[in-house]
C-alpha cells in the first residue's frame, strides 16, 4: 500500500534507456500479415472485425474519405491492443500519456483540416460565421468557433487519457485494498476481489470502447471536411 499510486505510469527504462518505443511497437506482432491460402480462425476473426468496422465507419464518407481507410483501421487496432496489453500485470499503458494521445490526436486533426480548406474552402470558412449572425456577434463568433476548432484535438488526446488512467487507478486502489483486508477480513476481501473482478472486465470493455471512440471522431472530422 505503501506504493506510489502513479508508479505504473512512468515511463519504464532499461539501463538507463526509454524502451516506450519498443513497448508501441510489440501490438504490431499481435496482427500478422496472412500468407496462406485458408487462414486460421484467429486471423479469420480479425478480417471480419476489421470489415465490420470499416463498413461502419467509411459508410458515411465520399471516395476522398475512403482513402484514410488504412489509416483509420490501424488507429483502431494500435489504440484497442495497446490498452488491452495495459491491463497485464507489471505492464505499461503508452496510452496513458497525455503526450502520446497529443501526437496521434494533433497530425491526424490537423489532416482533415488541412483537407477540408484545400478542397472546400468555402465550406470550411462557413464553419467560423454562422449564417444570419447580427453584425455586432460577428467578431465574438469568429473567435469562439476558432477556439472550438483548436480544441478539437486536445479534446481526443484528453479523453483518452482520462479515461485509461482513471480505470488503471481504480483497479490499483481496489487491488491494493483488497490484498491489506486479506488478513484483517477475509468475507469484506472477498467482497472487494468480487469487485475488482468486474471491474477488469468492464475495463477490457472501456479499453475497446476508447479505441472505437477515439477512432469515430477522427472519421466524423474526416466527414466534416471532404
Amino acid at each position: 500500500m505503501n506504493e506510489n499510486l502513479f508508479a505504473s505510469f512512468t515511463t519504464p527504462t532499461m539501463m538507463g534507456l526509454p524502451i516506450v518505443m519498443l513497448i508501441i511497437m510489440f501490438p504490431s506482432i499481435l496482427f500478422p500479415s496472412p500468407n496462406r491460402l485458408i487462414n486460421n480462425r484467429l486471423i479469420s476473426l480479425q478480417q471480419w472485425l476489421l470489415q465490420l468496422i470499416s463498413k461502419q465507419m467509411l459508410a458515411i464518407h465520399n471516395r476522398k474519405g475512403q482513402t484514410w481507410a488504412l489509416m483509420l483501421m490501424s488507429l483502431i487496432l494500435f489504440i484497442g491492443s495497446t490498452n488491452l496489453l495495459g491491463l497485464l500485470p507489471h505492464s505499461f499503458t503508452p496510452t496513458t500519456q497525455l503526450s502520446m494521445n497529443l501526437g496521434m490526436a494533433i497530425p491526424l486533426w490537423a489532416g482533415t483540416v488541412i483537407m477540408g480548406f484545400r478542397h472546400k474552402t468555402k465550406m470550411s470558412l462557413a464553419h467560423f460565421l454562422p449564417q444570419g449572425t447580427p453584425l455586432p456577434l460577428i467578431p465574438m463568433l469568429v473567435i469562439i468557433e476558432t477556439i472550438s476548432l483548436f480544441i478539437q484535438p486536445m479534446a481526443l488526446a484528453v479523453r483518452l487519457t482520462a479515461n485509461i488512467t482513471a480505470g488503471h487507478l481504480l483497479i490499483h486502489l481496489i487491488g491494493g485494498a483488497t490484498l491489506a483486508l486479506m488478513n484483517i477480513s477475509p468475507s469484506v476481501a472477498l467482497i472487494t476481489f468480487i469487485i475488482l473482478t468486474l471491474l477488469t472486465i468492464l475495463e477490457f470493455a472501456v479499453a475497446l470502447i476508447q479505441a472505437y471512440v477515439f477512432t469515430l471522431l477522427v472519421s466524423l472530422y474526416l466527414h466534416d471536411n471532404t
